[in-house]
Formats: C-alpha cells, sequence, structure tokens
C-alpha cells in the first residue's frame, strides 16, 4: 500500500509523475486546472474531444513547462458539476487507478471538487484509489499469457483546500487506507477458490487477524457445535469432508455495561446445494457464497484498528454445502440454537439455516442491534439487479440508517418489507418452521425465517446476493469479490459510538 500525505500546497509546485486535476463536463475547469496556467490543459482537452463526463481521462505529458514540477498531468472527468458526489470521486479516481498503480508518486485535487463534505471527499479519494488498483494475482505464477505487473505506486499526496481542517483531513486519509486495507482483505476471501478456503481457513484467517489488531477470538469446533446446540450449522456442514466453524470476534472500545453491535455474515465456503444440487453453470461462482462472512471479518478488522467508543461482537457460522453420503435429506428437521425446529424442503436454502443459529447465539448476548449480511436469495436479486442490497428488519428505524449509511459509502442499498402476512408462507406440518416458501417474495420469506431467532432484538438483514460479485469489472473492482457492505457496516458502527435507541415499528 502506498504512502498517502495531505497537503495544501500549490499543485504546480509538487512533484509527482502524475498530477490528477479534475474537470467536469463542458469540460469545466476543477481545482487546479487554472493553476497550471502554462499548460494548455483545456486546449489538450478540447482537441482529444474530451467532454468531462465520468471516468474520462486525457494524459498531458509536461514538456518542460516553467512553474510546474509534475512530469504530467492526468485530466480526469467527474460529469456533470451538479452531480458531482464523493462517490462520484470515488468512480472517477477508481476508473484510472490501474493507470496510475504503474507510477511512483501521483498527487491530486480530486477532494477539492466535491463541495461541502471534506473529510468523506478526502476518504473517498483514497477509497477509490486503492479499491480501483485492487487485483488478486495469488494463484499467478508468471508463466501465463499476461504475467501479472507489480504496482510502483508508492507516495499518494492529497491536496486540499487552506480552509481545511489539516488534522481531520489526515484522519480521512488513515480511515480510507484502514477501510480500503479491510475491503481488500474481504475480497481476497471471497476470491480464493473453495479448495483452499475451507471453514477452518476461514477461522484460521480470522484468529490470525484477531491477533494482528487485538480482538478478543474463539474458535468453535465441530464438537463444540453439536454441543452447544447448533444444529443448523452441523446440518449444513455433515455431507462434507470439511468440518463447520463457528467464528466468534470480540471488540470491546465502551464500558462493559454498554450492549454491543452484533453482527453475523453467512459463511458458506461453497455451496453445492446439497442434495438440491445445483445445475453446473449454477456453481460456478459459489466459492463467493461466504461472501457475506467475508464481509463481516473486514468489518471487525477495520474497528479493531479505528477503535471506536462501542463494543462489537460478531459471531460468524461457516460450512460447506456439500451432498456427501451424510448430507441432510429434503424432509429433515434440524434443531436450532434456541430450540426452534425447521424443516428442511430445499438443502439449497442452506444459508439460513447457519444464520439462524447465530442470530439466536447472538440474542442471548442481550445486544443493541443484530445485523447479518448474506447471499442469501437470487429473488433478491431480480428485484434490485446486481449493484443494490435490500435490507429488511423489525427496527424501520435502524433499516432506514443501513440505507443512508450505504449512500454515504457508494453502497446503494434498498428497504424491502418484512411482510408479517407472508409468514404462513413458511409455517411446516412437521416442525416449527420450513425454510423455504412459494418462488414469489423468496427474498421476504427467506428474512422473516431469520426474524424467528432474533427475538426482541433490533434486527436488521442485509442481502448481498446482487453485489458482493460482480460478474464484469466496474468503477473500482475487477471481476470477482466487490467487499460489499463492508464500508456500509464500518460507517454504520461508526455512527453507534453513543448511547443506543430504543427500537421503533
Amino acid at each position: 500500500m502506498p504512502t498517502f500525505a495531505y497537503s495544501t500546497d500549490d499543485p504546480a509546485s509538487v512533484r509527482a509523475d502524475v498530477l490528477v486535476l479534475p474537470v467536469t463536463e463542458g469540460p469545466e475547469p476543477g481545482p487546479g486546472v487554472r493553476e497550471v496556467r502554462r499548460l494548455d490543459l483545456l486546449g489538450a482537452c478540447a482537441a482529444a474531444k474530451l467532454r468531462g463526463k465520468l471516468g474520462e481521462s486525457l494524459l498531458v505529458p509536461n514538456p518542460g513547462v516553467d512553474g510546474l514540477a509534475a512530469a504530467s498531468v492526468l485530466v480526469l472527468g467527474l460529469g456533470p458539476r451538479a452531480e458531482v458526489t464523493t462517490d462520484t470521486l470515488r468512480r472517477a479516481i477508481g476508473k484510472v487507478a490501474p493507470q496510475l498503480a504503474r507510477h511512483e508518486r501521483v498527487a491530486t485535487t480530486l477532494p477539492q471538487a466535491a463541495g461541502r463534505n471534506a473529510e468523506a471527499a478526502v476518504q473517498a479519494t483514497v477509497e477509490g484509489l486503492l479499491l480501483g488498483s485492487y487485483r488478486f494475482d495469488r494463484y499467478k505464477t508468471g508463466q501465463g499469457a499476461e504475467p501479472p505487473e507489480k504496482p510502483a505506486l508508492a507516495h499518494v499526496t492529497v491536496l486540499g483546500s487552506a480552509r481545511w481542517n489539516a488534522r481531520a483531513m489526515k484522519e480521512a486519509l488513515t480511515r480510507g487506507e484502514i477501510v480500503s486495507d479491510a475491503v481488500a482483505w474481504a475480497r481476497d476471501l471471497v476470491n480464493t477458490p473453495a479448495i483452499d478456503c475451507t471453514p477452518e481457513y476461514l477461522a484460521a484467517q480470522a484468529r490470525t487477524m484477531a491477533k494482528e489488531v487485538g480482538l478478543e477470538c474463539r474458535i468453535w469446533s465441530e464438537a463444540e457445535l453439536k454441543k452447544g446446540g447448533f444444529g443448523g450449522i452441523i446440518g449444513v456442514g455433515q455431507g462434507s469432508v470439511n468440518p463447520p466453524r463457528l467464528i466468534e470476534l470480540r471488540y470491546r472500545g465502551a464500558s462493559a455495561s454498554q450492549p454491543p453491535v452484533a453482527l453475523t455474515g453467512k459463511g458458506v465456503s461453497f455451496d453445492s446445494g446439497g442434495l438440491s444440487i445445483k445445475t453446473a453453470e449454477g456453481m460456478e461462482w459459489m466459492k463467493a457464497d461466504m461472501g457475506g462472512a467475508a464481509s463481516i471479518l473486514a468489518t471487525m478488522k477495520a474497528i479493531a484498528r479505528l477503535r471506536p467508543r462501542v463494543n462489537v461482537i460478531a459471531a460468524i457460522p461457516s460450512a460447506e454445502n456439500m451432498p456427501g453420503g451424510s448430507a441432510i435429506r429434503p424432509g429433515d428437521v434440524l434443531v436450532h440454537r434456541n430450540g426452534k425446529t425447521s424443516e428442511v424442503l430445499n438443502t439449497d436454502a442452506e444459508g439460513r439455516l447457519i444464520l439462524a443459529d447465530a442470530l439466536a447465539y447472538l440474542a442471548e448476548q442481550k445486544p443493541r442491534v443484530i445485523l447479518d449480511t448474506a447471499t442469501l436469495t437470487g429473488a433478491c436479486m431480480v428485484a434490485l439487479g446486481e449493484e443494490i442490497w435490500g435490507v429488511m428488519g423489525n427496527d424501520r428505524r435502524l433499516t432506514r440508517d443501513l440505507v443512508a449509511a450505504g449512500e454515504a459509502t457508494g453502497e446503494p442499498g434498498w428497504e424491502l418489507p418484512l411482510w408479517k402476512r407472508y409468514r404462513k408462507l413458511i409455517d411446516s406440518e412437521v416442525a416449527d418452521i420450513k425454510n423455504v416458501g412459494k418462488r414469489y417474495g423468496g427474498a421476504i420469506t427467506a428474512a422473516l425465517f431469520l426474524a424467528e431467532f432474533v427475538g426482541d432484538t433490533p434486527w436488521a438483514h442485509l442481502d448481498i446476493a446482487g453485489p458482493a460479485f460482480a460478474e464484469k469489472a466496474g468503477d473500482y473492482w475487477p471481476k470477482g469479490g466487490t467487499g460489499v457492505p463492508v464500508r456500509t457496516l464500518v460507517h454504520y458502527v461508526l455512527s453507534q459510538a453513543r448511547p443506543p435507541r430504543r427500537r421503533t415499528s
């Protein structure tokens, strides 16, 4: 990771291999463009027919102009001036991040183009640059057609306004680095093939991370899970040679009297569908079915490094859903941590079975809220597509706070109704509940299943089936794991460093 520095120097005087200056559609000059007077940037834009659309860029070499220290200037489009937000900055610099990563020293005035929220603009710029240059090349040996190119970027200078609070801007730089590092780790976990990323691997990764950042860590073994009554986790994992695990992490940032924020995420390290087996095509990205678990692990890593005054507990269930001879069968009944029973009619609806145990365990800890994230249903993708996560819960203020956190961090979400009349769709004739309803409203009935295990605790469920894994590259992510919704969760937890609120209906 490069080192970041904050400065209010004249952009023309900053030494860099590339100086990144923004323009908006027109193109209208952004901060720094007029300061570089002797290099006709607007003329170069006009000649290249650059309109200033979001992500458009033009590299203008410095032929030795007096008063310009940078070796070249990259003019970067932000789109219409009235539509520029902090996420615009993240997306714009994310698009050119792979290009910038080839240079040792980069400087930019980009945050000055966002207007009001300087701290968020600085953080977004850091995130866009780091996440846009992310690559997963662990399995590249250099013997392929395109050997991996090592990034050269070592130093980044973010140029701000003299009116800004320098200390706050430096803190924003650090926050951007910490959050980006966590998101990149979540991406790494999701992108790791299931042959390596087993439940035990996730547990080992969590244990190592916890030791590095100072979290308390307990790994529940298969025997401990059986003894503890975690029937959903055991049931889903019993068809695999790789035994299930429960990863428990604790961050203590406030007094012991303060109830914690509780987090969990679906950690199915590979989902074949079990005996209700998926199609071959349907399995191609199922190594990513632990995206929820990865997001919670990464969130805990970031929280430990940011050190907010709030207590946080995570209980992350992980199992491999395979069709072995000992696998659960359609019609089997499982007994969960809180004593409730579930009839398994479809073994491919397994994520809710392991989350049920984790939710019940977290409810026992008397938290202020419980949040879960999961690549849970294709139905949510049908409703919201591949870029938007859905959220449902028993507390409207909580769900709205999460949508707002997603909007603030560039991870859009949308509230879906937890329609209680649909609860009858998952009534079972032989157990307390069954794990699937009818075809329609599948995202809602899945959430209603989870709601059975949280009691009266304010709770929200984030269905991230769409945005957790990208089938094609985007503005600041390559194909593969995206790390969604780590930034949303970190933002929300940081906002909770204050007394809890009463639940509202």
